[in-house]
């Protein structure tokens, strides 16, 4: 049974740029709150430029609030400086993009196995390597441990990158469009796959996603308007 505890809380998250004149531009976050239980899943739907990836970088700590606060496990993460956040996003964060930023001249296994490598301080590496190998078998790909992203249809990369996210047993995944640049069939087996993978491994999961068929395998949906977060519940 998934902790209830939170593991993702923001509290009055706000956002803004600096305009190309030096001003500050409007709001892209205003005031978003949003607490969210370990285990749980959450897709967050919106129009294009509402600002769901900028919330998302937040969440992941790749993006700072201008004002607000975000806790991880409990934690304060919102004044850490640029190292201790990055220690933070390898330890219990996963990012799966819409582009699978896989590294092309490395195999299946040894891009899922990039993120133990950070500051090149592998430790465990038969462990890391037995589990590149379950999870790589998980996602359908075990006789593709050797294949490179250029022999890999774009559903197949887009798997690895799954894999690649949770090689580090993250706590949080976060997905950005996840399916945006697969075909019906093959964003299908993806949406599918996340949320088995969020049952079975038991990694709190939140898709930004335009995908009503993605979305409704969530158990929560929320929508991001006017830079604003709104409860958009189903009550699976």
């Amino acid at each position: 049974m998934p902790d209830p505890s939170p593991i993702l809380v923001l509290e009055n998250v706000s956002k803004r740029y600096i305009a190309p004149d030096g001003g500050d531009a409007p709001y892209v976050l205003h005031d978003v709150s949003l607490v969210l239980a370990s285990g749980q899943s959450l897709a967050v739907v919106g129009p294009s430029g509402s600002g769901k990836s900028t919330l998302l970088n937040i969440m992941g700590t790749l993006d700072r609030p201008t004002s607000g606060r975000v806790l991880l496990d409990g934690r304060d993460v919102s004044g850490l400086g640029d190292e201790a956040l990055a220690a933070v996003r390898n330890r219990r964060i996963g990012f799966v993009f819409q582009l699978h930023h896989l590294l092309p001249q490395c195999t299946a296994m040894e891009n899922v196995l990039v993120p133990t490598l950070a500051g090149g301080k592998a430790t465990d590496t038969g462990g890391a390597e037995k589990r590149a190998r379950a999870l790589l078998d998980r996602v359908g790909l075990g006789a593709r441990l050797d294949y490179r992203p250029g022999q890999l249809s774009g559903g197949e990369r887009q798997r690895v990158a799954v894999a690649r996210a949770l090689i580090n047993r993250p706590a949080l995944l976060l997905a950005d469009e996840p399916t945006g640049s697969l075909d019906r069939a093959a964003s299908e087996d993806l949406a599918r796959l996340l949320a088995d993978l969020n049952r079975e491994e038991g990694v709190t999961l939140v898709v930004v996603t335009h995908s009503p068929a993605l979305a409704a395998r969530m158990a929560r949906t929320m929508e991001l308007g006017d830079g604003s977060l709104k409860s958009n519940e189903r009550g699976k």
